[in-house]
C-alpha cells in the first residue's frame, strides 16, 4: 500500500446521482484513504461540472453513470481521469464503449463501498491518464520543431469544433507555406535548416494568443488554429502581422537567411465544420497563394548566402 505522505494531492469533481447515505460514506472514507490525499469538489450536476471544467483542470472526475447520456463526457474526458460508477448489471459492451469514449475506469456500484477500493481506483486512474498523455505528447509533437504535429492538431480541432457545436463561435484556421527552408538545408545542412524552423516557430507563438494553437505540418509548412474569432477580419490582421514577423531576416550559421511565405486562411463555419475540411481549405489556399519576401536575403537563384552583417546574438529568433 503506498504511503500517503509521498503522494501529491488529486484534485477530484465529485457529480453523485445517488444520495444514498453508502455513497456519502464513500467520499467521507477518501479523506483517510492510503491512496490520497484527495481534494473532493462536488457538483450538483453535469451542466454545473460542464462549467467548473471550463474554469480550471481538476485531476479525476467521479460520477454515476448518468441515465440520459453527457454530452460532456469526452470533453471531460480529454483532461481528466474520468471514473465512472455504473449500477449493477451492466454489461460489457457497454464498458467498453465508455472507454472508447475516453473513460479511465468503470467501477461497480458495489465496489465504492469496499474499503479503499475507490482510493485505489482514482490514484490509478490519474496515473493512466498522466502516462497516456506523455505518450501522446511524444507522439504528437514535431521533434524538428517542438510545436504539435498534424496529427495532434487534428485532434485539437476536433475537440474544440465539437464544443463549438454546442456554444457556436467563428474560427479561422491558417496554414503558412515558406519558400527558403529548403534553400537553407541544401546550403548550411539539415541542423542549419532545423534552426531555421525553430525560429520561424518561435515567431509565429510570439505572434498570437496563449489560447491559439501553432503547428508544424512538416516540411515547409505550418498552421496557426485561431481559436476564437470576433470577425473575419481578425484572421486578415493575424495574417498582416504574421508575415511582416516572418520577412524579417533570420541569423542562422553567422548567415543571414530570409523566407518567402505564402498564407491561405479558411473560416469556420462557412468553408466547412469539420477538421479535414478546413485543413484541406485553407492548405489549397496557400498553395495558390503566391509567396512573398526574401526580397534582399537568400533564394534558390543566388549561389551563396550571405553574411550576417551583426551576427553577434546567433540564436536570436
Amino acid at each position: 500500500m503506498p504511503a500517503s505522505n509521498r503522494l501529491h494531492a488529486l484534485r477530484v469533481l465529485c457529480l453523485p446521482t445517488d444520495d444514498s447515505p453508502a455513497w456519502d460514506a464513500a467520499l467521507a472514507d477518501l479523506k483517510d484513504s492510503a491512496w490520497g490525499p484527495f481534494e473532493i469538489e462536488r457538483c450538483a450536476g453535469y451542466d454545473a461540472a460542464a462549467q467548473r471544467l471550463a474554469q480550471g483542470p481538476v485531476d479525476a472526475v467521479l460520477a454515476a453513470l448518468p441515465a440520459t447520456p453527457w454530452p460532456g463526457l469526452s470533453q471531460a474526458a480529454l483532461n481528466a481521469a474520468v471514473v465512472l460508477v455504473a449500477p449493477q448489471g451492466m454489461s460489457p459492451d457497454t464498458a467498453a464503449r465508455l472507454l472508447g469514449l475516453g473513460v479511465q475506469d468503470v467501477l461497480p456500484a458495489t465496489g465504492v463501498a469496499q474499503g479503499d477500493m475507490l482510493g485505489r481506483t482514482l490514484r490509478l486512474a490519474v496515473e493512466r491518464k498522466r502516462i497516456e498523455r506523455e505518450a501522446r505528447k511524444a507522439y504528437a509533437t514535431d521533434l524538428a520543431t517542438g510545436l504539435p504535429n498534424h496529427t495532434q492538431l487534428v485532434e485539437h480541432m476536433s475537440h474544440l469544433l465539437a464544443l463549438r457545436e454546442r456554444e457556436p463561435a467563428p474560427m479561422a484556421l491558417l496554414v503558412l507555406r515558406l519558400e527558403g527552408l529548403l534553400t537553407t538545408e541544401s546550403q548550411l545542412g539539415r541542423e542549419s535548416a532545423n534552426v531555421l524552423r525553430r525560429k520561424v516557430a518561435v515567431r509565429l507563438r510570439a505572434g498570437v494568443r496563449a489560447s491559439d494553437v501553432v503547428a508544424s505540418l512538416g516540411g515547409d509548412s505550418f498552421a496557426v488554429l485561431l481559436s476564437a474569432i470576433e470577425e473575419a477580419a481578425h484572421a486578415q490582421r493575424v495574417v498582416q502581422k504574421l508575415s511582416n514577423a516572418l520577412l524579417q531576416p533570420f541569423s542562422v550559421a553567422g548567415h543571414s537567411v530570409g523566407v518567402a511565405v505564402g498564407i491561405g486562411v479558411s473560416l469556420y463555419p462557412q468553408d466547412g465544420k469539420q477538421a479535414d475540411a478546413l485543413l484541406r481549405r485553407a492548405t489549397g489556399a496557400a498553395a495558390m497563394t503566391a509567396a512573398t519576401g526574401r526580397a534582399g536575403f537568400a533564394n534558390h537563384l543566388e549561389g551563396n548566402l550571405p553574411q550576417a552583417a551583426n551576427d553577434d546574438d546567433a540564436s536570436s529568433p
